[in-house]
Protein backbone atom coordinates (compact mmCIF):
# COMPACT_ATOMS: atom_id res chain seq x y z
CA UNK A 1 0.00 0.00 0.00
CA UNK A 2 2.59 2.17 0.89
CA UNK A 3 3.95 2.48 -2.85
CA UNK A 4 0.54 2.88 -4.38
CA UNK A 5 0.24 5.99 -1.72
CA UNK A 6 3.76 7.33 -2.88
CA UNK A 7 2.40 6.98 -6.64
CA UNK A 8 -0.92 8.56 -5.71
CA UNK A 9 0.79 11.65 -3.56
CA UNK A 10 3.38 12.25 -6.82
CA UNK A 11 0.59 12.10 -8.87
CA UNK A 12 -1.38 14.53 -7.03
CA UNK A 13 1.62 16.83 -7.52
CA UNK A 14 1.26 16.72 -11.17
CA UNK A 15 -2.06 17.53 -11.20
CA UNK A 16 -3.35 21.71 -11.50
CA UNK A 17 -6.77 22.20 -11.26
CA UNK A 18 -8.64 25.26 -12.14
CA UNK A 19 -11.70 26.00 -10.81
CA UNK A 20 -14.91 26.69 -12.53
CA UNK A 21 -17.05 29.52 -13.63
CA UNK A 22 -18.29 31.08 -10.08
CA UNK A 23 -19.02 33.63 -7.72
CA UNK A 24 -17.31 34.08 -4.22
CA UNK A 25 -19.66 35.71 -1.94
CA UNK A 26 -18.09 37.47 1.35
CA UNK A 27 -20.44 38.23 3.97
CA UNK A 28 -18.32 40.82 6.11
CA UNK A 29 -16.52 42.02 2.74
CA UNK A 30 -15.38 45.38 4.43
CA UNK A 31 -14.22 43.65 7.82
CA UNK A 32 -10.16 42.97 8.31
CA UNK A 33 -9.95 39.13 7.31
CA UNK A 34 -11.81 40.03 4.08
CA UNK A 35 -9.90 43.41 3.38
CA UNK A 36 -6.11 41.98 4.52
CA UNK A 37 -6.53 38.46 2.91
CA UNK A 38 -9.30 37.29 0.99
CA UNK A 39 -9.95 40.11 -1.77
CA UNK A 40 -6.16 40.44 -2.38
CA UNK A 41 -5.42 36.88 -2.14
CA UNK A 42 -8.21 36.15 -4.97
CA UNK A 43 -6.65 39.23 -6.96
CA UNK A 44 -3.54 37.20 -6.51
CA UNK A 45 -5.22 34.20 -8.42
CA UNK A 46 -6.09 36.13 -11.39
CA UNK A 47 -2.57 37.97 -11.40
CA UNK A 48 -1.35 34.04 -11.62
CA UNK A 49 -4.46 33.15 -14.54
CA UNK A 50 -6.11 30.56 -11.62
CA UNK A 51 -9.22 32.21 -11.37
CA UNK A 52 -11.62 31.40 -14.52
CA UNK A 53 -12.62 33.91 -16.73
CA UNK A 54 -16.00 33.96 -15.77
CA UNK A 55 -15.56 34.74 -12.22
CA UNK A 56 -17.15 37.33 -9.57
CA UNK A 57 -16.62 38.43 -6.11
CA UNK A 58 -19.74 39.88 -4.37
CA UNK A 59 -19.38 41.79 -0.95
CA UNK A 60 -21.91 41.66 1.56
CA UNK A 61 -21.80 44.12 4.18
CA UNK A 62 -23.38 46.59 6.45
CA UNK A 63 -21.39 49.51 5.05
CA UNK A 64 -23.23 51.78 2.73
CA UNK A 65 -21.20 51.88 -0.60
CA UNK A 66 -21.38 51.69 -3.80
CA UNK A 67 -19.09 48.91 -6.33
CA UNK A 68 -16.80 52.29 -7.47
CA UNK A 69 -16.36 53.18 -3.49
CA UNK A 70 -15.77 49.20 -2.39
CA UNK A 71 -13.46 48.63 -5.31
CA UNK A 72 -11.04 51.59 -4.06
CA UNK A 73 -11.18 50.96 -0.73
CA UNK A 74 -10.32 47.18 -2.08
CA UNK A 75 -7.40 48.75 -4.64
CA UNK A 76 -5.74 50.36 -1.88
CA UNK A 77 -5.57 47.14 0.03
CA UNK A 78 -3.98 45.60 -2.58
CA UNK A 79 -1.28 48.47 -3.16
CA UNK A 80 -0.85 48.01 0.33
CA UNK A 81 -0.43 44.73 0.88
CA UNK A 82 3.55 43.97 1.52
CA UNK A 83 3.20 39.86 -0.44
CA UNK A 84 1.52 40.76 -3.52
CA UNK A 85 2.93 42.57 -6.55
CA UNK A 86 0.37 45.20 -7.87
CA UNK A 87 -0.30 44.48 -11.71
CA UNK A 88 -2.56 47.66 -12.92
CA UNK A 89 -3.30 45.97 -15.97
CA UNK A 90 -4.57 43.07 -14.02
CA UNK A 91 -6.24 44.92 -11.40
CA UNK A 92 -8.31 46.97 -13.90
CA UNK A 93 -9.89 43.46 -15.48
CA UNK A 94 -9.60 42.00 -11.34
CA UNK A 95 -11.81 45.44 -10.52
CA UNK A 96 -14.46 44.78 -13.04
CA UNK A 97 -15.53 41.41 -11.29
CA UNK A 98 -15.89 42.72 -7.74
CA UNK A 99 -19.86 44.22 -6.83
CA UNK A 100 -21.32 45.56 -3.35
CA UNK A 101 -24.19 44.54 -1.72
CA UNK A 102 -25.19 46.86 1.48
CA UNK A 103 -27.01 44.62 4.01
CA UNK A 104 -27.71 44.18 7.91
CA UNK A 105 -26.83 40.29 8.22
CA UNK A 106 -30.37 39.69 9.85
CA UNK A 107 -32.41 41.85 6.76
CA UNK A 108 -33.91 39.22 4.84
CA UNK A 109 -34.40 42.52 1.54
CA UNK A 110 -30.66 42.27 1.57
CA UNK A 111 -30.66 38.22 0.77
CA UNK A 112 -33.41 39.07 -1.83
CA UNK A 113 -31.24 41.95 -3.27
CA UNK A 114 -28.29 39.49 -3.79
CA UNK A 115 -30.23 36.95 -5.00
CA UNK A 116 -31.06 39.39 -7.93
CA UNK A 117 -27.35 40.34 -8.36
CA UNK A 118 -26.23 36.44 -8.77
CA UNK A 119 -28.67 36.47 -10.83
CA UNK A 120 -27.75 38.94 -13.20
CA UNK A 121 -23.93 38.09 -12.97
CA UNK A 122 -25.00 34.43 -13.67
CA UNK A 123 -26.69 35.85 -16.91
CA UNK A 124 -24.53 38.31 -17.95
CA UNK A 125 -20.98 36.38 -16.90
CA UNK A 126 -22.22 32.36 -17.69
CA UNK A 127 -21.29 31.63 -14.09
CA UNK A 128 -23.50 28.42 -14.26
CA UNK A 129 -25.40 29.35 -10.73
CA UNK A 130 -22.04 28.46 -9.02
CA UNK A 131 -21.69 30.65 -5.89
CA UNK A 132 -19.38 30.16 -2.88
CA UNK A 133 -20.27 31.76 0.46
CA UNK A 134 -17.50 33.04 2.94
CA UNK A 135 -18.66 33.73 6.01
CA UNK A 136 -15.63 36.36 7.04
CA UNK A 137 -18.03 38.06 9.87
CA UNK A 138 -18.14 38.13 14.07
CA UNK A 139 -19.52 34.10 14.77
CA UNK A 140 -22.50 35.78 16.49
CA UNK A 141 -23.76 37.04 12.90
CA UNK A 142 -23.37 32.95 11.59
CA UNK A 143 -26.86 31.43 12.95
CA UNK A 144 -28.77 34.61 10.99
CA UNK A 145 -26.44 34.13 7.90
CA UNK A 146 -27.15 30.54 7.45
CA UNK A 147 -31.08 30.84 8.35
CA UNK A 148 -31.27 33.63 5.88
CA UNK A 149 -29.39 31.86 2.69
CA UNK A 150 -31.59 29.00 3.97
CA UNK A 151 -35.13 31.13 3.75
CA UNK A 152 -34.23 32.75 0.76
CA UNK A 153 -33.22 29.76 -1.05
CA UNK A 154 -29.96 30.73 -1.25
CA UNK A 155 -28.16 27.86 0.09
CA UNK A 156 -28.54 25.84 -3.33
CA UNK A 157 -30.50 22.72 -2.24
CA UNK A 158 -33.73 24.01 -3.93
CA UNK A 159 -31.72 24.75 -6.83
CA UNK A 160 -29.91 21.76 -7.22
CA UNK A 161 -33.36 20.11 -7.16
CA UNK A 162 -34.11 22.77 -9.99
CA UNK A 163 -37.15 24.47 -8.67
CA UNK A 164 -36.01 28.06 -8.74
CA UNK A 165 -35.94 28.97 -12.22
CA UNK A 166 -34.35 26.14 -13.74
CA UNK A 167 -30.88 26.86 -12.48
CA UNK A 168 -28.24 24.36 -12.43
CA UNK A 169 -25.07 24.89 -10.86
CA UNK A 170 -23.55 24.13 -6.81
CA UNK A 171 -23.64 25.87 -3.73
CA UNK A 172 -21.22 25.78 -0.88
CA UNK A 173 -19.87 27.66 2.34
CA UNK A 174 -16.87 28.38 3.89
CA UNK A 175 -17.07 29.03 7.75
CA UNK A 176 -14.15 30.57 9.27
CA UNK A 177 -13.33 29.71 12.76
CA UNK A 178 -14.33 29.67 16.00
CA UNK A 179 -16.65 27.37 14.89
CA UNK A 180 -18.58 27.11 18.34
CA UNK A 181 -17.54 28.43 21.70
CA UNK A 182 -17.83 25.32 23.63
CA UNK A 183 -18.98 21.68 22.62
CA UNK A 184 -22.31 22.75 23.01
CA UNK A 185 -22.22 25.64 20.65
CA UNK A 186 -20.34 23.79 18.23
CA UNK A 187 -23.21 20.86 18.02
CA UNK A 188 -26.06 23.71 17.61
CA UNK A 189 -23.84 25.67 14.53
CA UNK A 190 -23.19 22.19 13.18
CA UNK A 191 -27.17 21.08 13.90
CA UNK A 192 -28.34 24.29 11.88
CA UNK A 193 -25.59 24.53 9.18
CA UNK A 194 -27.41 21.01 8.50
CA UNK A 195 -30.73 22.01 8.67
CA UNK A 196 -29.62 24.28 5.47
CA UNK A 197 -26.35 22.88 3.64
CA UNK A 198 -25.45 19.00 3.14
CA UNK A 199 -22.37 18.24 4.80
CA UNK A 200 -20.80 17.82 1.10
CA UNK A 201 -21.25 21.59 0.87
CA UNK A 202 -19.64 22.51 4.09
CA UNK A 203 -15.98 24.27 3.99
CA UNK A 204 -14.75 24.83 7.87
CA UNK A 205 -11.95 26.61 7.20
CA UNK A 206 -8.46 26.78 9.20
CA UNK A 207 -6.07 28.32 7.30
CA UNK A 208 -2.84 26.42 8.96
CA UNK A 209 -4.16 23.67 6.85
CA UNK A 210 -3.52 25.74 3.81
CA UNK A 211 0.42 26.00 4.12
CA UNK A 212 2.83 24.67 2.04
CA UNK A 213 4.83 22.68 5.10
CA UNK A 214 1.68 21.29 6.78
CA UNK A 215 0.32 19.81 3.20
CA UNK A 216 3.91 18.46 2.31
CA UNK A 217 3.84 16.44 5.68
CA UNK A 218 1.73 13.59 4.21
CA UNK A 219 3.73 13.52 1.17
CA UNK A 220 7.39 13.76 3.35
CA UNK A 221 5.76 10.56 6.00
CA UNK A 222 4.18 8.36 2.90
CA UNK A 223 6.10 9.45 -0.15
CA UNK A 224 9.52 8.82 1.35
CA UNK A 225 10.22 5.32 2.49
CA UNK A 226 13.47 6.47 4.97
CA UNK A 227 10.98 8.26 7.35
CA UNK A 228 7.92 6.63 8.00
CA UNK A 229 9.33 2.94 9.33
CA UNK A 230 10.93 5.37 12.42
CA UNK A 231 7.69 7.44 13.03
CA UNK A 232 6.54 5.15 16.10
CA UNK A 233 7.01 4.97 19.31
CA UNK A 234 10.41 2.51 19.06
CA UNK A 235 12.45 5.44 18.19
CA UNK A 236 10.44 8.55 18.67
CA UNK A 237 11.35 10.40 22.19
CA UNK A 238 8.49 13.30 22.09
CA UNK A 239 6.89 15.70 19.45
CA UNK A 240 6.92 19.55 20.64
CA UNK A 241 4.09 22.05 18.13
CA UNK A 242 5.28 25.33 18.78
CA UNK A 243 2.92 28.53 17.22
CA UNK A 244 4.52 31.71 18.72
CA UNK A 245 3.23 34.84 17.78
CA UNK A 246 5.20 38.00 18.48
CA UNK A 247 2.01 40.33 18.97
CA UNK A 248 -0.75 41.16 20.80
CA UNK A 249 -4.44 40.85 20.22
CA UNK A 250 -4.01 43.47 17.61
CA UNK A 251 -7.36 46.15 19.19
CA UNK A 252 -9.39 42.11 18.99
CA UNK A 253 -10.01 42.98 22.83
CA UNK A 254 -13.97 41.95 22.54
CA UNK A 255 -13.07 38.62 20.78
CA UNK A 256 -10.38 37.65 22.59
CA UNK A 257 -12.06 38.21 26.27
CA UNK A 258 -14.48 35.69 25.16
CA UNK A 259 -12.09 33.15 23.28
CA UNK A 260 -9.04 32.95 24.99
CA UNK A 261 -5.80 31.34 23.59
CA UNK A 262 -7.09 27.83 24.51
CA UNK A 263 -10.47 28.22 22.16
CA UNK A 264 -8.42 30.73 19.86
CA UNK A 265 -5.40 28.34 18.80
CA UNK A 266 -5.44 25.26 21.01
CA UNK A 267 -8.70 23.71 19.72
CA UNK A 268 -8.29 24.25 16.03
CA UNK A 269 -4.56 24.76 14.70
CA UNK A 270 -2.72 22.94 17.36
CA UNK A 271 -4.98 19.83 17.26
CA UNK A 272 -4.68 20.12 13.77
CA UNK A 273 -1.38 19.73 13.65
CA UNK A 274 -1.23 16.98 15.86
CA UNK A 275 -3.73 14.80 14.07
CA UNK A 276 -1.60 15.15 10.92
CA UNK A 277 2.09 14.27 12.20
CA UNK A 278 -0.04 11.41 14.20
CA UNK A 279 -2.73 9.54 11.59
CA UNK A 280 -1.94 6.72 9.93
CA UNK A 281 -1.20 5.92 6.39
CA UNK A 282 -4.97 7.03 4.24
CA UNK A 283 -6.03 5.16 1.61
CA UNK A 284 -6.17 7.90 -0.83
CA UNK A 285 -5.18 11.49 -0.56
CA UNK A 286 -9.16 12.79 -0.79
CA UNK A 287 -11.47 13.87 1.85
CA UNK A 288 -13.34 11.54 3.68
CA UNK A 289 -9.95 9.34 3.71
CA UNK A 290 -7.54 11.63 5.07
CA UNK A 291 -10.32 13.19 7.57
CA UNK A 292 -11.19 9.80 8.70
CA UNK A 293 -7.80 9.03 10.16
CA UNK A 294 -7.94 12.62 11.74
CA UNK A 295 -10.39 11.76 13.53
CA UNK A 296 -9.06 8.57 14.70
CA UNK A 297 -6.43 10.56 16.38
CA UNK A 298 -9.16 12.66 18.17
CA UNK A 299 -10.47 9.56 19.47
CA UNK A 300 -7.16 7.96 20.77
CA UNK A 301 -6.12 11.09 22.41
CA UNK A 302 -6.72 10.45 26.03
CA UNK A 303 -9.06 12.60 28.31
CA UNK A 304 -8.09 14.75 30.45
CA UNK A 305 -9.86 13.75 34.23
CA UNK A 306 -10.59 16.98 36.18
CA UNK A 307 -8.12 16.55 38.51
CA UNK A 308 -5.51 16.37 35.75
CA UNK A 309 -6.18 19.01 34.44
CA UNK A 310 -3.34 21.15 36.37
CA UNK A 311 -0.67 19.12 36.19
CA UNK A 312 -1.11 18.87 32.68
CA UNK A 313 -1.93 22.07 30.93
CA UNK A 314 -0.85 25.29 31.80
CA UNK A 315 -2.47 28.83 31.41
CA UNK A 316 -0.61 32.06 30.85
CA UNK A 317 -1.39 36.03 30.78
CA UNK A 318 0.98 38.75 29.28
CA UNK A 319 2.20 41.50 30.99
CA UNK A 320 3.78 44.96 30.23
CA UNK A 321 7.64 44.22 28.61
CA UNK A 322 9.65 44.71 25.53
CA UNK A 323 9.26 42.91 22.20
CA UNK A 324 11.60 43.41 18.82
CA UNK A 325 13.17 46.36 21.54
CA UNK A 326 10.28 48.19 21.56
CA UNK A 327 8.28 48.41 24.59
CA UNK A 328 4.86 46.61 24.34
CA UNK A 329 1.96 46.95 27.15
CA UNK A 330 0.02 44.40 29.02
CA UNK A 331 -2.99 41.96 28.20
CA UNK A 332 -4.82 44.09 30.67
CA UNK A 333 -3.16 47.11 29.44
CA UNK A 334 -5.14 46.53 25.91
CA UNK A 335 -7.90 48.01 24.22
CA UNK A 336 -11.62 46.37 25.39
CA UNK A 337 -10.08 44.20 28.10
CA UNK A 338 -11.31 44.52 31.47
CA UNK A 339 -8.70 45.83 34.62
CA UNK A 340 -8.91 42.49 36.07
CA UNK A 341 -9.26 39.98 33.07
CA UNK A 342 -8.33 35.94 33.97
CA UNK A 343 -8.65 35.75 29.85
CA UNK A 344 -5.59 33.14 29.49
CA UNK A 345 -3.11 34.25 26.58
CA UNK A 346 -0.78 31.39 26.66
CA UNK A 347 -1.11 27.53 26.75
CA UNK A 348 1.50 24.63 27.44
CA UNK A 349 -0.31 21.11 27.14
CA UNK A 350 0.85 17.43 26.95
CA UNK A 351 -1.27 14.92 25.32
CA UNK A 352 -0.83 11.12 25.20
CA UNK A 353 -2.18 8.93 22.06
CA UNK A 354 -3.85 5.75 23.43
CA UNK A 355 -2.80 3.66 19.96
CA UNK A 356 0.20 0.90 19.02
CA UNK A 357 1.74 3.80 17.27
CA UNK A 358 2.26 6.13 19.92
CA UNK A 359 1.62 5.05 22.95
CA UNK A 360 3.81 6.48 25.95
CA UNK A 361 5.41 9.68 23.43
CA UNK A 362 4.21 12.68 25.08
CA UNK A 363 3.12 15.35 22.62
CA UNK A 364 4.11 18.77 23.88
CA UNK A 365 1.68 21.59 22.22
CA UNK A 366 2.25 25.54 22.90
CA UNK A 367 0.89 28.96 21.92
CA UNK A 368 0.92 32.11 22.90
CA UNK A 369 0.93 36.23 22.04
CA UNK A 370 3.90 38.44 23.03
CA UNK A 371 6.15 35.86 22.92
CA UNK A 372 10.05 36.65 21.55
CA UNK A 373 9.44 35.96 18.03
CA UNK A 374 6.67 34.56 15.21
CA UNK A 375 7.31 31.21 14.57
CA UNK A 376 5.43 27.79 13.96
CA UNK A 377 7.21 24.65 14.03
CA UNK A 378 6.43 20.86 14.62
CA UNK A 379 9.88 19.27 15.94
CA UNK A 380 9.92 15.37 16.34
CA UNK A 381 12.71 14.48 18.56
CA UNK A 382 14.09 10.50 18.69
CA UNK A 383 15.79 8.80 21.23
CA UNK A 384 18.99 9.12 21.87
CA UNK A 385 21.43 5.87 20.51
CA UNK A 386 23.36 3.86 23.36
CA UNK A 387 25.86 5.36 24.67
CA UNK A 388 28.88 2.83 25.87
CA UNK A 389 30.35 3.21 22.39
CA UNK A 390 31.02 6.93 22.62
CA UNK A 391 31.94 7.00 26.08
CA UNK A 392 35.28 4.80 25.57
CA UNK A 393 36.05 7.98 23.20
CA UNK A 394 35.62 10.44 26.08
CA UNK A 395 31.64 11.74 25.08
CA UNK A 396 29.02 11.46 28.14
CA UNK A 397 26.31 13.08 25.71
CA UNK A 398 25.14 13.73 23.04
CA UNK A 399 22.12 15.62 21.15
CA UNK A 400 19.37 13.78 20.26
CA UNK A 401 18.07 13.95 16.27
CA UNK A 402 15.30 16.12 15.61
CA UNK A 403 13.40 16.66 12.62
CA UNK A 404 11.66 19.95 12.33
CA UNK A 405 9.39 21.24 10.27
CA UNK A 406 9.05 24.92 9.87
CA UNK A 407 6.00 25.82 9.07
CA UNK A 408 5.85 30.29 9.61
CA UNK A 409 7.44 32.38 8.87
CA UNK A 410 10.41 30.29 6.51
CA UNK A 411 8.61 27.25 5.44
CA UNK A 412 10.87 24.08 5.05
CA UNK A 413 12.26 21.14 6.71
CA UNK A 414 15.35 20.87 8.85
CA UNK A 415 17.18 17.69 9.80
CA UNK A 416 19.29 17.31 12.76
CA UNK A 417 22.30 14.66 13.07
CA UNK A 418 25.31 13.85 14.94
CA UNK A 419 28.59 14.14 12.86
CA UNK A 420 32.55 13.77 13.47
CA UNK A 421 34.58 17.31 14.00
CA UNK A 422 37.75 17.08 11.73
CA UNK A 423 40.66 16.23 14.19
CA UNK A 424 42.13 13.03 15.38
CA UNK A 425 40.25 13.45 18.70
CA UNK A 426 36.83 12.03 18.95
CA UNK A 427 34.23 15.10 18.86
CA UNK A 428 30.72 14.94 17.99
CA UNK A 429 28.45 17.94 17.16
CA UNK A 430 25.36 18.58 16.35
CA UNK A 431 24.70 19.60 12.63
CA UNK A 432 21.87 20.24 10.06
CA UNK A 433 20.66 19.52 6.49
CA UNK A 434 17.93 22.13 5.61
CA UNK A 435 15.49 22.43 3.01
CA UNK A 436 13.82 25.61 2.10
CA UNK A 437 10.69 26.26 -0.24
CA UNK A 438 11.36 29.42 -1.20
CA UNK A 439 14.97 28.03 -2.76
CA UNK A 440 14.10 24.99 -3.62
CA UNK A 441 11.38 24.97 -6.19
CA UNK A 442 11.94 28.53 -7.65
CA UNK A 443 8.07 29.11 -8.11
CA UNK A 444 6.20 31.94 -5.96
CA UNK A 445 4.68 30.05 -2.95
CA UNK A 446 0.87 30.47 -3.01
CA UNK A 447 -0.71 31.83 0.64
CA UNK A 448 -2.97 29.57 2.56
CA UNK A 449 -6.09 31.47 1.82
CA UNK A 450 -5.32 31.18 -1.91
CA UNK A 451 -4.77 27.22 -1.55
CA UNK A 452 -8.03 26.87 0.30
CA UNK A 453 -10.03 29.10 -1.70
CA UNK A 454 -9.17 27.06 -4.89
CA UNK A 455 -9.99 24.11 -2.92
CA UNK A 456 -13.19 25.15 -1.95
CA UNK A 457 -14.08 26.44 -5.79
CA UNK A 458 -12.94 22.69 -6.88
CA UNK A 459 -14.79 21.36 -3.87
CA UNK A 460 -11.74 19.42 -2.73
CA UNK A 461 -12.50 19.20 1.08
CA UNK A 462 -9.24 17.76 2.16
CA UNK A 463 -8.19 20.49 4.00
CA UNK A 464 -11.21 21.42 5.20
CA UNK A 465 -12.53 20.46 9.14
CA UNK A 466 -15.29 17.73 8.99
CA UNK A 467 -18.38 17.87 11.55
CA UNK A 468 -17.03 14.99 13.58
CA UNK A 469 -13.52 16.83 13.92
CA UNK A 470 -14.36 19.57 15.46
CA UNK A 471 -16.74 17.95 17.81
CA UNK A 472 -14.02 15.74 18.83
CA UNK A 473 -11.68 18.36 19.32
CA UNK A 474 -14.26 20.05 21.67
CA UNK A 475 -14.65 17.51 23.43
CA UNK A 476 -10.91 17.46 24.17
CA UNK A 477 -10.86 20.92 25.41
CA UNK A 478 -13.68 20.52 27.58
CA UNK A 479 -11.96 19.29 30.74
CA UNK A 480 -9.38 22.25 30.53
CA UNK A 481 -11.86 24.65 29.65
CA UNK A 482 -14.56 23.62 32.93
CA UNK A 483 -11.22 23.40 35.14
CA UNK A 484 -9.94 26.79 34.46
CA UNK A 485 -13.26 28.05 34.82
CA UNK A 486 -14.14 26.59 38.06
CA UNK A 487 -10.74 27.91 39.19
CA UNK A 488 -9.63 31.57 38.14
CA UNK A 489 -5.86 31.93 38.20
CA UNK A 490 -4.94 34.23 41.05
CA UNK A 491 -1.21 35.22 39.16
CA UNK A 492 -2.31 36.57 36.40
CA UNK A 493 -0.36 38.25 34.49
CA UNK A 494 2.40 35.67 35.08
CA UNK A 495 4.82 36.22 31.95
CA UNK A 496 6.22 39.34 30.81
CA UNK A 497 6.02 40.36 26.77
CA UNK A 498 8.97 38.88 25.30
CA UNK A 499 9.22 35.95 26.96
CA UNK A 500 8.41 31.95 26.51
CA UNK A 501 5.83 31.68 28.94
CA UNK A 502 5.40 31.45 32.44
CA UNK A 503 7.91 29.12 34.60
CA UNK A 504 4.53 26.86 34.84
CA UNK A 505 5.36 25.46 30.87
CA UNK A 506 8.82 24.95 32.07
CA UNK A 507 7.86 23.06 35.37
CA UNK A 508 5.39 21.00 32.70
CA UNK A 509 8.26 19.75 30.20
CA UNK A 510 11.33 19.65 32.65
CA UNK A 511 9.22 17.56 34.83
CA UNK A 512 9.33 14.65 32.28
CA UNK A 513 12.73 15.28 31.98
CA UNK A 514 12.47 17.20 28.77
CA UNK A 515 13.35 20.82 27.72
CA UNK A 516 11.28 23.37 25.41
CA UNK A 517 13.08 23.79 22.17
CA UNK A 518 15.45 26.93 21.78
CA UNK A 519 13.85 28.96 18.64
Amino acid sequence: METLLSDRLREGLRLRRHPGPCAVVIFGGTGDLARRRLIPDLYNLARKGLLPAAFAVVSFARRPLSDEAFREQVRQSVEESPDIPFDAAVWETFADRIHYVQSEFHDRAGYDRLQAVLADLDGRMGLGGNHLFYLATPPSAYHEIINLLGASQLAGRARRAGDVGGTEGWTRIIIEKPFGSDLETARALNWRVGEVFDETQVFRIDHYLGKETVQNLMTFRFGNTIFEPIWTRQYVDHVQITVAESGGIAGRGGYYEEAGVARDMLQNHLLQLLTLVAMEPPTAIEADAVRDEKVKILHAIRPYAAEEVAAAAVRGQYAHGAVDGRQVPGYREEERVAPHSVTPTYVAGRFEIDNWRWAGVPFYLRTGKRLPKRVTEIAIQFKVPPLLLFRQAGMEEMEPNVLTLNIQPDEGISLRFAAKVPGQATRIRGVNMDFNYGTAFGVEEPTAYERLLLDAMVGDRTLFARRDEVELAWALMMPILDAWAAAPPSDFPNYEAGTWGPDAAKTLIEGDGRRWRRL
